[in-house]
């Protein structure tokens, strides 16, 4: 099985559809123009046509306002509860998914920490960032989501085995500061974590290639994650899998080792 997320062709999480259609309805139906509810949301009217096409997250702020100007009851306002739950882009919901069952998960990343491994202030600065940009309600809720996803580190019985990979290009970065290195050194102490730093001078083609994960489920099923710029594939295909398991442990073993790359961190911090 492969699946993969083009956000072009991809459809918007059923909730997000569901509940712009019945936000659509009400508005129609209170004869309440879409500029209208834009003006009193503090949203454009394009961005209440996207919400209530589907194609953006209707927010709990516009809820609230269309369910008031609509007399909706309550009605409208209700989706705010199945809403919190799509705290994720659409693309990374089956993946997510996949991860909730891991027993175990590899992963190189090559121009981000990863996002179990980041402080909020990082996570900030990279969801801030995105392009197009995301309203600020949006933001909020990512920020929590990858920060509650981070439970798999320590939350989980038995605990998951987890294994990162960084290439030094995303250490390197300046939206990394003293705060996200000494984090990943807290992070690197616990048993069931091990993070290895790729230097750029082990760089191999392999790791040019963008970032992996790899998951194992409780029945032993292995998934393969990989991820660009205009889309995303996740896969328990045998022929997909192979060679992502070849590439991450190519890079593992040109990886420092546990205790040297915690020093090469160390020294990172030191130069700061």
């Amino acid at each position: 099985m492969s699946v993969q997320y083009n956000p072009n062709s991809q459809p918007s999480p059923l909730a997000w559809r569901y509940s712009g259609n019945q936000m659509k309805r009400w508005r129609t139906k209170a004869n309440l123009t879409r500029e209208e509810l834009a003006a009193a949301s503090n949203y454009s009217p394009d961005t209440i046509k996207s919400m209530e096409q589907g194609v953006r997250m209707p927010t709990p702020r516009v809820l609230d306002v269309a369910d008031e100007l609509c007399h909706a009851e309550g009605l409208l306002s209700a989706a705010k509860e199945y809403l919190q739950r799509e705290k994720f882009p659409a693309r990374a919901q089956d993946f997510l998914d996949r991860e909730k069952e891991a027993i175990s998960r590899w992963a190189y990343d090559a121009l981000y920490i990863p996002g179990l491994l980041q402080t909020k202030g990082y996570a900030r600065l990279l969801i801030e960032s995105r392009y197009p940009p995301l309203d600020e309600e949006t933001v909020e809720e990512r920020i929590s989501g990858r920060m509650e996803r981070q439970a798999i580190l320590t939350e989980r019985k038995p605990p998951v085995a987890l294994n990162f990979v960084i290439y030094e290009a995303a250490l390197r970065s300046p939206l990394v500061d003293a705060e996200q290195l000494r984090h990943l050194l807290e992070v690197s102490r616990l048993r069931n974590v091990v993070i290895q730093v790729l230097p750029f001078e082990r760089a191999i083609s392999a790791a040019l290639l963008g970032p992996m994960v790899l998951l194992e489920t409780r029945d032993h099923e292995r998934f393969a994650y990989t991820e660009g710029q205009l889309g995303s594939r996740l896969s328990v295909d045998p022929d997909l899998v192979s060679p992502v398991t070849e590439r991450l442990s190519m890079i593992r073993a040109e990886a420092l080792g546990r205790a040297e790359s915690d020093r090469f961190i160390e020294r990172m911090v030191d130069q700061l």
